[in-house]
């Protein structure tokens, strides 16, 4: 991933541009309400004046009631726009959070494979919740702030003005001492927020390591080592975060500072002047409660500098993902994808994982409608050949041809419909068998029937509490090895595509399992072109064509019976697994 730091401006250009501009009308409304909210606290410190003057000193009943009615609309108007506000701005953030993390999650599914390789689910699973969280959070206090604390400092520093433009210098005498610290502390929170996101990262990587191989964390006793490694992670996160705050409590705690010794000098001058009779106490006590109101905002407005930085380093680190251009990707102009189940051929393919070189020339022919399989010792490449057909990978040199259209010509979408696979790990969803088989598709329940007669499925539906709607749990934890696959192969019958691709299907399997698969299987296969990758040549043996594979090269090609006459590879892994089984 790229390292680049966008500045504050340019973040905030690119959010303004990609999110916050669909929201515009919202966020005016709810800025003109934030307005209403913050003008409140100026006129309220403008009452103290006839209320201490008219009021208290001079004793006038009559103005008794007019101030004490405008403070109530004061403080009535004041909340009810906080309210509504506060129901906007949420709504506005909750809408640009979820369409945050909806480009992230739709554009993470379109990166390669090579990227996915190298950076683990949990580390992603932060990106898209965590930071996205933080960028909503931050902003909703950035927005409500400068626009709301803005309009109260502007009305309450207005209002001092109006009353004693001397008595305002004098309360301000300690702001310029705000700056330097105020730069030299953004940097700080920034490295400290940045050193925080990225353990918060860590550690959710480290979770999804957990809660995905839990089972064998507890046959090898991990349990104390994996907590270790927690515990390690969260102290480091702690003190990071401790840091960024402490760091963005700085500027407020310095403006407090520089407010004592504003009032400090208010009090010493005004209240002389007071004495003297050249003041009034109401007007005292309105530049008194303006200043004191203002340093309220005024603290938030000064820990917005860090706040800044904090949303900063999530917005970066969101940009960066979509930044990502996917290497593999539709061409410009689209080939059609041929019709019916077609022919598929390798022709001198070369695929290196960096220095690793897993595929050396790879040539053969896998004939249309028939079932090809492609055996090997681990290692030889067979599992790379269906990346490379499915464009998940994409070879050094060498052509894929399906049909006679190089599988690059055509549109990613086009290319990958015309493929069903079925693997050895049958990736169920946690949702109901139904959502499992249908996969958002809109299918005649006499359809789903046969597909799930012709699957096995139906055998087993009768001993779930729900049937079809009974939930298949994390990962299809619910069911067994067997009715996983079952219903991957169901999925695939509904799926209906031209070319099916095994991946040691029945491998995990028990005798009893594998044979209910095998035949679902070859009834799946009927009609298509098949490719097939098995470890134990017992269940390809009957294959129209078995391709030999070694280190990334093709070594032969022919029926079982061709292959046994002929001698080489194939002969010797076969009379070796059949020695094995005697």
């Amino acid at each position: 991933m790229s390292d680049t730091k966008l500045p504050v401006g340019s973040l905030l250009r690119w959010f303004w541009a990609n999110y916050l501009r669909r929201q515009s009308g919202s966020l005016l409304g709810a800025a003109l309400l934030m307005v209403i909210e913050g003008s409140m606290v100026g006129v309220l410190s403008l009452v103290m004046k006839p209320m201490f003057d008219n009021v208290l000193v001079a004793g006038e009943s009559s103005a008794l009631w007019s101030v004490g009615i405008a403070i109530f609309v004061i403080f009535t108007v004041r909340a009810v726009t906080s309210v509504a506000q506060r129901v906007v701005m949420k709504s506005v953030i909750e809408k640009i959070s979820g369409w945050m993390r909806g480009d992230l999650l739709a554009h993470l599914m379109r990166l390669d494979m090579s990227f996915h390789q190298s950076n683990p689910p949990g580390s992603l699973i932060e990106r898209v919740q965590g930071d996205v969280a933080n960028i909503g959070t931050v902003w909703t206090n950035i927005i409500t702030n400068v626009v709301r604390d803005g309009v109260s400092v502007i009305w309450l520093f207005g209002v001092a003005l109006s009353l004693d433009w001397k008595w305002t210098l004098a309360a301000l005498i300690g702001l310029p001492v705000l700056v330097l610290p105020s730069l030299a502390v953004q940097g700080y929170i920034r490295r400290k927020t940045q050193a925080a996101r990225e353990l918060a990262t860590k550690m959710s990587t480290q979770l999804d390591e957990v809660f995905h191989g839990i089972n064998p964390i507890k046959l090898n006793t991990l349990e104390d080592y994996q907590q270790g490694r927690y515990t390690k992670l969260t102290k480091g996160r702690v003190q990071a975060e401790v840091k960024a705050t402490f760091g963005m409590a700085m500027i407020p705690g310095i403006i407090d500072l520089m407010t004592g010794v504003g009032f400090f000098v208010v009090l010493m001058y005004g209240g002389s002047q007071i004495i003297a009779g050249d003041k009034t106490v109401g007007e005292f006590m309105a530049f008194f409660t303006a200043m004191a109101l203002v340093f309220d905002p005024l603290r938030r407005l000064g820990q917005l500098s860090g706040v800044v930085q904090s949303a900063a380093v999530s917005a970066n680190r969101v940009r960066e993902i979509l930044n990502i251009t996917p290497a593999i990707s539709s061409p410009a102009t689209v080939a059609a994808a041929p019709v019916g189940a077609p022919e598929i051929r390798l022709n001198d393919v070369h695929l290196a994982y960096g220095d690793l070189p897993v595929l050396q020339g790879a040539t053969f022919t896998a004939a249309a409608g028939k079932t090809t399989a492609l055996v090997g010792s681990s290692g030889a490449g067979k599992s790379t050949v269906f990346n490379v057909l499915t464009r998940l990978v994409d070879p050094a040199s060498g052509l894929v041809t399906i049909g006679g259209v190089d599988n690059r010509a055509m549109g990613l979408a086009d290319l990958r419909g015309l493929f069903s696979v079925v693997s050895q790990d049958a990736a169920l969803f946690d949702e109901t068998l139904r959502d499992n088989i249908l996969l958002g598709r809109d299918l005649d329940e006499a359809s789903i029937e046969r597909a799930l007669t012709a699957a096995h499925v139906a055998d087993f539906l009768p001993r779930l509490s729900d049937g079809l709607n009974s939930p298949a749990g994390p990962r299809g934890s619910n069911l067994s090895g067997g009715q996983r696959q079952r219903v991957a192969i169901a999925r695939a019958l509904v799926r209906n595509t031209p070319i099916l691709l095994l991946d040691e299907a029945t491998s995990a399997l028990d005798t009893k399992s594998e044979q209910i698969v095998q035949s679902a299987l070859e009834t799946l296969s009927e009609g298509r072109t098949t490719l097939v990758i098995a470890h134990r040549l017992s269940t390809v043996r009957n294959a129209d064509s078995i391709v030999v594979m070694d280190r990334g090269r093709v070594m032969d090609q022919g029926t079982h019976d061709e292959l046994l006459a002929r001698g080489g590879i194939y002969a010797d892994l076969y009379r070796l697994q059949f020695k094995t089984e005697d």
